[in-house]
């Protein structure tokens, strides 16, 4: 399992289009400290700080597979709640459906398989996705922590997020909003309307918002397809 749970990290911070926010997704779950990781490493914090950030160029393979050796070291060392808590298959039950692509799905091609009608961003589709999450979106706002937040994004925050139970928007996107870490594509499952709101922060984060009315059942069944 460890093994394999440093190969899929180092993966996912290789493939993506921020791999320092990637990091920092990671080294958050884990619940360490960009001190801790840095004195484990035998660098300065401020060059944790710099990948994090983006002011550091993206660090080559042979510095990510350091960085999750160490964030996989020090759990254990705290006694490895981290790996206890990770798990492949489970979900937590505002989630309906979670997939890794084996390979990526182009956005226009995974648009178009759900029926959706592109709300804006429809130039930001053009990029390559490598999972997707259903959410709950009543179930989440009830129950999500900070953990659970990160779990939505599974091996790879290149996904979609596809948010059911929706009325108008506005809390999915609020919640995008304030945390560091961004999906690829939002996806709002049968809204009652969208929110000028949601509209307006979908265009800030410069994310694509997409609706399907595909019913829930159909939807999945698609989405498991690809």
């Amino acid at each position: 399992m460890k093994d394999k749970v440093m190969e899929k990290i180092a993966g996912e911070i290789t493939l993506s289009g921020h791999p320092g926010l990637t990091i920092r997704k990671w080294r958050e779950y884990f619940g360490v400290s960009q001190v801790a990781l840095a004195q484990h490493l035998g660098v300065s914090p401020s060059i944790i700080c710099d990948y994090e950030s983006g002011r550091r160029k993206s660090p080559g393979v042979n510095t990510v597979k350091r960085i999750v050796v160490a964030l996989i070291e020090i759990d254990e060392e705290m006694g490895g709640h981290g790996m206890k808590r990770f798990s492949l298959t489970d979900k937590h039950d505002a989630i309906f459906s979670m997939r890794e692509f084996s390979v990526g799905v182009v956005g226009t091609d995974f648009a178009k398989s759900l029926e959706a009608k592109v709300i804006t961003g429809k130039d930001k589709l053009g990029k390559r996705i490598y999972g997707y999450t259903v959410i709950d979106s009543v179930r989440a706002i009830l129950s999500f922590n900070a953990s659970d937040y990160l779990r939505i994004y599974g091996w790879s925050s290149e996904r979609a997020l596809i948010f059911t139970g929706i009325r108008y928007g506005r809390s999915p996107m609020v919640a995008i909003r304030s945390h560091i870490l961004k999906p690829a594509i939002v996806v709002y499952h049968r809204p009652d309307r969208i929110d000028e709101l949601a509209i307006r922060l979908a265009e800030i984060e410069e994310l694509p918002l997409i609706v399907t009315n595909l019913n829930l059942e159909t939807m999945i069944k698609r989405l498991e397809s690809m």
